[in-house]
């Protein structure tokens, strides 16, 4: 017995077909400075408009675009991170390729991002030309990387894998549960001073600022069993 199919991705737009694109920013005037742009854009067609990551979610499902240019932060709800993941793991129907359009460069966006299933990451600060060869390559299914993000990127492939003590794999370990400081420290049979002091520590090898970023980072470098 056979399981369910893998969600497929549309169809890539044929030579004369113009690449079918979801706009989601929750500003209302960088979405609209985007719309005019990409309107000026030969083969590209915007077919919809999104403020949230939940309304993306529901017009994607409903359009079926190729391409869903999304920004990372989009206040109140689920992040574009978390959207990128629902939207790439779709159970059912055709799945669209995803393009972040942020400002956030830092490696913990990044990971984040692509191992949510994007297919490029590009930076707010690029040349409209490179943001439209972008889409085009996304609509692909190939990989668009802004040029500071590919730096980034390759830093951290040829960067040492980092060197965690025993007790920082630990306290790593509980902070991909989710439990906070205190919860840690109880698991742990130590202080929450401890516990603060080790996440700094592990912040810093990993290069994060966050606690999700460190799981994040952690993740992609194998730190986590």
């Amino acid at each position: 017995m056979t399981g369910p199919a893998a969600p497929a991705n549309p169809p890539a737009p044929g030579a004369g077909d113009p690449v079918r694109i979801l706009v989601c920013d929750d500003h209302t005037v960088v979405r609209a400075g985007l719309l005019a742009l990409l309107d000026s854009a030969p083969g590209i067609e915007v077919v919809g408009e999104a403020g949230t990551g939940e309304e993306a979610l529901a017009l994607a499902a409903r359009l079926v675009p190729d391409v869903v240019l999304m920004d990372l932060q989009l206040g109140a709800g689920i992040d574009g991170v978390e959207t990128t993941r629902r939207l790439t793991a779709g159970s059912a129907g055709p799945v669209p390729h995803v393009l972040v359009l942020t400002t956030y460069d830092t490696d913990a966006d990044i990971t984040r991002a692509v191992s949510a299933g994007a297919t490029g990451y590009l930076l707010k600060a690029e040349r409209p030309e490179e943001l439209f060869a972008a889409i085009r390559a996304a609509a692909q299914g190939r990989t668009a990387l802004s040029g500071p993000v590919a730096g980034r990127v390759m830093a951290g492939l040829r960067s040492p894998r980092p060197t965690l003590t025993d007790r920082e794999g630990d306290i790593l370990s509980q902070l991909s549960r989710g439990l906070g400081n205190r919860e840690i420290a109880r698991a742990l049979f130590i202080s929450e001073a401890t516990v603060k002091t080790h996440l700094r520590r592990i912040y810093d090898k990993l290069g994060v600022d966050t606690r999700a970023g460190a799981v994040a980072v952690a993740k992609e470098r194998r730190l986590l069993p």
